[in-house]
């Protein structure tokens, strides 16, 4: 049986890849903000002492647990992929991107790892204080940890302090240059404002579910709807504005990139146009059925009304990135972005009005929109990683140049392994997840759920916290 479906092993590698992170990412985007939404609600709860709090630090410290768990694996396997499918990069880049992963462990997953255990079950084990300081500390280390990645991720990117050695590695030069590349800080600001809206939407998902169910008298579903209502408006236009500087360090740095995002196949020469949709034809080198407002492109690039602007018939054809895909996955997250602001927008009018848990409409919408944070990441990831084609390390390093000497059918068997599995645990996993939204927070809440099944994180394994199951805060 033919493993490789007709694909090359480089095609077969670059899915495989994409397939993992895909599955990966999902779980940090979650993750990153949750953990400060619980360090939020924790600190609510020691301020006011009202239980409310505590109950819907409880019910959403289960999710965060098995999340956490299920990113840290997803995770594990991609380094695989770095030594079997990747190893020429590996071999190339690693004098750079192996210290930088080093010091994300270091740095960041051993804080996260060490204090998430006290987070779980530490409460009456060491009182409310230091059990803040854990919740702050797993909040601050999922921070630090994406922090450290997009580094790596903006490095290859715009790639800056590196020489080249006499075998063609990437030797370090400047660190200072390599952490803080030009794409960096708002690579940084861009993912974690994304990571809070997609929390936040997740959340505010639950709770218009819980309130489309009647549940509207649960004080613990009224105050996850606002609270994820209030991240929405005020959050949804920062992110923007934080897309759209990240758009023009872009345009600066990767243009091929920019031209692929907006379809400019033709240079312009009185004026940028702004296509707004249409079907690109990479072949015929055009965007065909195309609805687009003239000059409008030019001031939005900051170039100004009758800007001109050299588009991809300039561009050798071999190093235009895939554009039909670059195209559309940047609409999708721009619209979903807007979407977000409108829900916002929308929930303000209704909380100015008095009926935040009663306008079924905004419930439908919030309800809708709930895992529209992650749909949103995976789209800006796919434009940021395809839009770099058909560079890995951009300008430098080709993706044909990267990839191990390996036959299609070992890389296709692999593929398919991955899938299979996959889906099985991930699968079972995020259904587990969803049984848990399902219900209501209810009092008395417990983390009893999370001792039915093993949670083991860099080599820790939570001791079974039988004196929760004894809470000091007992039912209302």
């Amino acid at each position: 049986m033919d493993m490789s479906l007709g694909f090359d092993a480089i095609l077969l590698a670059r899915i495989q890849f994409a397939f993992t992170v895909a599955f990966h990412f999902i779980f940090p985007a979650f993750t990153i903000g949750l953990a400060s939404f619980l360090a939020v609600l924790n600190g609510l709860y020691l301020w006011s002492r009202d239980e409310a709090y505590l109950r819907l630090f409880t019910y959403w410290v289960k999710i965060f647990a098995i999340s956490f768990a299920m990113g840290v694996v997803s995770g594990i396997v991609m380094s695989y992929q770095f030594g079997t499918n990747w190893s020429v990069f590996s071999d190339l880049a690693g004098p750079v991107i192996g210290p930088l992963m080093a010091y994300e462990v270091l740095t960041a997953f051993f804080l996260e790892a060490g204090f998430l255990g006290i987070m779980l079950f530490g409460r009456e084990k060491v009182g409310n204080g230091l059990h803040m300081v854990a919740c702050l500390m797993v909040a601050v280390g999922t921070a630090i940890s994406a922090t450290w990645i997009l580094s790596v991720n903006s490095w290859m990117h715009t790639p800056a302090g590196y020489i080249i050695g006499e075998n063609g590695q990437f030797l370090p030069q400047d660190w200072w240059a390599i952490v803080f590349n030009p794409s960096f800080p708002y690579r940084l600001v861009h993912t974690l404002i994304a990571a809070y809206l997609t929390t936040a939407f997740i959340v505010g998902g639950v709770g218009a579910w819980h309130l489309l169910q009647g549940r509207g008298h649960n004080r613990g579903v009224r105050t996850m709807f606002s609270m994820a209502m209030w991240m929405a408006a005020l959050v949804a236009p920062l992110q923007i504005v934080a897309g759209h500087e990240q758009g023009l360090n872009t345009l600066e740095h990767q243009p091929t990139k920019v031209l692929a995002m907006e379809g400019h196949f033709e240079s312009s020469e009185d004026g940028i146009p702004l296509i707004l949709f249409g079907i690109p034809d990479q072949e015929a080198q055009e965007v065909r059925w195309k609805v687009e407002i003239p000059h409008i492109g030019g001031p939005i690039l900051e170039k100004g009304w009758n800007a001109s602007l050299d588009g991809l018939d300039t561009v050798a054809r071999d190093l235009q990135p895939p554009v039909a895909i670059v195209f559309w996955s940047f609409r999708v997250m721009v619209g979903l972005g807007l979407l977000m602001v409108g829900v916002g927008i929308w929930s303000l009018w209704s909380r100015w009005r008095g009926d935040l848990y009663y306008d079924r409409w905004l419930h439908r919408a919030a309800l809708l929109m709930g895992p529209s944070g992650l749909v949103a990441v995976l789209a800006g990831w796919i434009t940021t990683e395809v839009g770099r084609q058909p560079y890995t390390i951009y300008g430098e390093l080709l993706t044909a140049e990267s990839a191990s000497p390996l036959a299609a059918s070992a890389v296709g068997a692999s593929l398919l392994a991955f899938i299979v599995i996959y889906f099985a645990i991930f699968g079972a996993g995020v259904v587990y997840l969803l049984k848990l939204m399902a219900k209501p927070p209810e009092r008395g809440e417990t983390n009893d759920d999370i001792h039915q099944g093993p949670i083991r994180t860099a080599g820790i394994t939570p001791a079974p916290g039988e004196t929760l199951r004894h809470s000091p805060h007992p039912a209302e």
